[in-house]
């Protein structure tokens, strides 16, 4: 059945493993590249008001694109609540450009955090940050969705890519 409606019987968060709350993995790995960033100082090289303009640019359009994330999702009546079983597969808005806008929401703050506090230590952990991402979350999601949804999960699978 490609449409499953009923509630499952345990959460999705337990049935899908993840590692953390994806915000949880967020603020971490943030709040150790500040960390290690007035430990170890290690600045850009760009100007500052540069980097304060271009990370601001970033906050703002990862809160914009947060918020018609989860606006999208409320409309189609499901949550982008881990700890909620999906009810719906949604392909409109920004989830019709990425299948993880969210995420992509969520990097684009981190980004900006980085570049307004011209902490070098953030960029650096964000390839490691994107990695645990993909292992610990994403395709633990992606499993579960392809369960719960079937056939038009793999469809949306093969028509929109992951980030953008």
């Amino acid at each position: 059945m490609d449409h499953p409606q009923t509630a499952l019987s345990s959460s999705s968060f337990s049935r899908l493993n993840l590692i953390a709350p994806p915000p949880v993995l967020y603020l971490a790995t943030l709040a150790l590249g500040l960390l290690l960033q007035a430990l170890w100082p290690a600045e850009l090289s760009a100007g500052a008001v540069f980097l304060r303009l271009c990370g601001g640019g970033l906050i703002l359009l990862g809160a914009a694109l947060a918020r018609w994330s989860f606006v999208t999702l409320n409309r189609a009546g499901t949550s982008g609540n881990p700890r909620a079983d999906s009810t719906a597969l949604v392909r409109s808005g920004p989830f019709a450009l990425s299948r993880n806008p969210i995420y992509l929401a969520m990097t684009l703050l981190y980004l900006g955090v980085g570049l307004v506090a011209n902490a070098a230590w953030v960029l650096a952990l964000l390839p490691a940050l994107l990695g645990l991402m993909n292992w610990g979350v994403i395709q633990r999601e992606e499993a579960y969705l392809g369960d719960r949804f079937g056939q038009s999960y793999r469809d949306y699978l093969s028509q929109v890519r992951r980030w953008f």
